[in-house]
């Protein structure tokens, strides 16, 4: 992989994980929680995000989220 994949990779792993990050402390999860979420390139320069292990009550709230439709009005 060339040093551009790379840096583009970075770019958009860290902005998912940003994204993320604050998500996760909109709906009030403690840094704990977010703070470990990490951005990740690949041996092939796929983008990923780490989240590793979190608490079940703080997925149970990702996941109503997630399922709340965008624009309830």
């Amino acid at each position: 992989m060339d040093m551009q994949t790379w840096r583009d990779s970075r770019a958009r792993a860290t902005e998912a994980t940003e994204a993320l990050r604050a998500a996760l402390a909109a709906l009030g999860a403690p840094e704990s929680v977010w703070g470990s979420v990490r951005p990740m390139v690949t041996h092939k320069g796929a983008a990923y995000v780490h989240i590793g292990m979190v608490r079940a009550d703080v997925v149970e709230q990702m996941a109503k989220a997630l399922r709340a439709p965008e624009n309830a009005s």
